[in-house]
């Protein structure tokens, strides 16, 4: 992205914030092939831009996993989310000893459950400076150390980064959406895993009902792609296709959104506190509500005015309002899921 890199003591850099809605302003006016390429040509910016405004908003207005899950009546919200990572790593037959790698990190919150749920070893790989500082501030302060280390990385150099055949497990919750394509993270994290690794992945994918001839599907595709900073939104059809493509066994795909539960899995975003499952929900809740996007909506521009967040995070604040309406209307359409969720694993050698 255009514009003088000015790094802060946190590891974000103003500019790349800044220039996130200009980016994609600009990118809007090209035409449709040339509006894609720009923006996976241009990933890692993309990324990095949206991630350096949003991290603080998505630990204060979520929590520090940043990821969607299913909810059962009475089920509080960190509870589900904890389920959510503990299924995966349970499908997966993660186990005491095994070295796992954790693609598109955040700042650590699946990684510190995971590494407790299954006493495993993770390593957390991300390229975003300021999420792995926070990752790594949290592991400590968690005293999780000794089985969690998080490094910068580019999901796409996996192997230049850790070399092939180096963990038994890989795992990715809503992270690798980011790819510029999906057959090159997909084939990345192959050539990571040792012979008969498994992958466990949860894909934000469009269902089969999504047309993207229709002006409505379209619009609601590149509302996500704007609100959370995907290059490009692809299809479940895509991610099988992709999965197989590189040479993985895959041994169960299921899109979990598609299960009848009473509880949609969108329903924090909705913003209505009397869906609230338990009462220490009500602020998750009505953080996404009218008044709650309002005082956030203010309190961002008071703290950029006054220099206690860099400029532009007001900005990517107001494209995560954008984002969460497209993902309940998506949700409620049933265009798009959140929880694609494959088991794959590696052959073994002959």
């Amino acid at each position: 992205m255009p514009g003088e890199s000015t790094s802060n003591a946190d590891g974000r850099v103003g500019s790349r914030i800044a220039n996130y809605t200009a980016f994609w302003e600009k990118d809007s006016h090209k035409d449709a092939k040339e509006h894609a390429d720009n923006r996976l040509a241009n990933y890692t910016d993309v990324i990095n831009g949206y991630y350096d405004g949003a991290t603080e908003l998505y630990e204060y207005g979520w929590a520090q996993s940043f990821h969607f899950s299913r909810f059962y009546k009475g089920e509080g919200f960190a509870q589900s989310l904890a389920r959510h990572e503990h299924y995966l790593a349970a499908q997966m037959c993660l186990r005491p000893g095994m070295r796992v790698l954790d693609v598109g990190c955040g700042v650590g919150g699946p990684a510190r459950e995971i590494a407790q749920f299954a006493d495993c070893h993770i390593v957390g790989v991300n390229n975003n400076d300021f999420q792995v500082g926070r990752a790594r501030k949290n592991a400590a302060r968690a005293g999780l150390t000794d089985r969690l280390t998080f490094q910068v990385g580019d999901f796409m150099k996996l192997v230049e980064q850790f070399g092939e055949n180096s963990f038994d497990a890989v795992y990715a919750i809503e992270a690798t959406v980011h790819a510029p394509s999906w057959e090159g993270v997909y084939g990345q994290i192959l050539k990571v895993l040792k012979p008969g690794g498994v992958f466990g992945v949860y894909e934000w994918c469009m269902t089969d009902a999504w047309d993207p001839r229709l002006p409505l599907h379209k619009d609601i595709a590149h509302n996500i792609e704007v609100g959370d900073g995907i290059p490009e939104m692809r299809s479940i059809a895509a991610c099988k296709r992709a999965i197989h493509a590189v040479g993985f066994e895959v041994e169960h795909e299921e899109d979990l959104a598609d299960r009848p539960d009473p509880i949609p899995w969108y329903y924090p975003l909705e913003g209505n506190i009397s869906n609230a499952q338990t009462m220490w929900d009500y602020f998750t809740v009505w953080r996404m509500s009218w008044s709650g996007k309002l005082v956030t909506h203010h309190g961002l521009r008071l703290l950029e005015a006054v220099g206690m967040v860099p400029k532009g995070t007001w900005e990517v604040g107001e494209t995560l309002k954008t984002a969460a309406d497209a993902l309940v209307k998506a949700g409620k359409l049933k265009l798009f899921t959140p929880m694609f969720m494959v088991v794959a694993r590696k052959p073994r050698l002959a």
